[in-house]
């Protein structure tokens, strides 16, 4: 297809919005502004459900530490200390996963692929751009496109249920946090588990917890299969995330075997591009760049939600 002195393609070879259509040129300018000044967040059934449960399942996890094993212990210090480091821990790891889900990971704008659009690319006459038939936009180099956030996401590297939404530009650095932070939970859980079997195996079961023996048993064993299962899953995940950011390559890329078209940012590059600027505490830190203020204003003025 022909269209202003340049090529323009799809999968569907879908013809460019006229000017009758419904959607408006002078929205696309807008478009990422206004997502900006919204709270994003997909009305995913499943994936409200996996946020839940992972919620659900951490809050387990600390009442199972604090209540039965550190509070009951005779050793103020011990249970201070690892108290203070578990709940952090707890703390960080949920924060990461509400600033994963509730950021735009990269969306591309919606039936932005006009005419009057193209002619104000400025494109080079022979220059081939792409054009998604599904959410009718002009799709970026590395963009691809999500059938349940219903939408083309820059650098996207995958859905995610259990945080609800696609890991992408934008939002990855909260992703490998979350994925980090739990691992480190899950193991820190796991050796707690251990000192109190060990504990209560060298003691009286009456006394090294508040709750009788067979209930304490039960809600130990729980902890050690969730933190066995959510260890072995996160670790591998943060793992993954850390190999693809060093090596410039989304797992979209690697699953297609796709020829990098881009100048590839290896290692630290790679890292300062999706934590940003130069290796700090900071990057360690889901809060960063997080300003209550501006969170109150956008709640007041464009409403808390803003779902696709």
């Amino acid at each position: 297809m022909q269209s202003s002195g340049h090529r323009f393609r799809d999968v569907e070879h879908h013809p460019l919005l006229g000017e009758n259509e419904n959607y408006d040129s002078s929205s696309s300018s807008s478009s990422e502004a206004d997502a900006a000044d919204r709270i994003w967040f997909i009305r995913d059934g499943c994936g409200m459900v996996c946020a839940v449960m992972t919620w659900l399942l951490v809050v387990y996890a600390d009442f199972v530490v604090t209540f039965v094993m550190l509070l009951p212990s005779k050793d103020f210090w011990y249970s201070m200390i690892n108290g203070v480091v578990f709940n952090c821990l707890a703390v960080l790891a949920l924060s990461s996963h509400l600033r994963t889900m509730l950021t735009d990971p990269g969306a591309v704008p919606k039936g932005n692929a006009t005419k009057e659009y193209m002619e104000s690319l400025q494109l080079k006459p022979g220059e081939v751009i792409y054009k998604c038939p599904k959410c009718c936009c002009v799709k970026p180099e590395r963009a691809h496109h999500c059938s349940i956030c219903k939408r083309c996401i820059r650098k996207m590297d995958h859905h995610c249920p259990w945080v609800n939404n696609c890991v992408g530009e934008k939002n990855q650095r909260f992703f490998v946090l979350f994925t980090m932070y739990i691992a480190l939970s899950s193991a820190h859980a796991l050796i707690l588990c251990g000192f109190q079997f060990f504990s209560c195996v060298r003691g009286q079961w009456t006394e090294c917890s508040d709750f009788s023996p067979p209930v304490t048993v039960i809600l130990l064993i729980f902890l050690c299969l969730e933190g066995l299962l959510f260890l072995t899953f996160t670790a591998v995940m943060f793992g993954t995330q850390i190999h693809s950011i060093c090596n410039d390559e989304t797992e979209i890329e690697r699953l297609k075997s796709e020829k990098p078209t881009w100048e590839r940012r290896l290692r630290w590059e790679g890292m300062k591009s999706v934590f940003g600027g130069q290796p700090s505490i900071l990057w360690m830190n889901p809060f960063a760049g997080f300003r209550i203020r501006r969170f109150l204003l956008k709640s007041k003025r464009g409403g808390p939600e803003f779902s696709v």
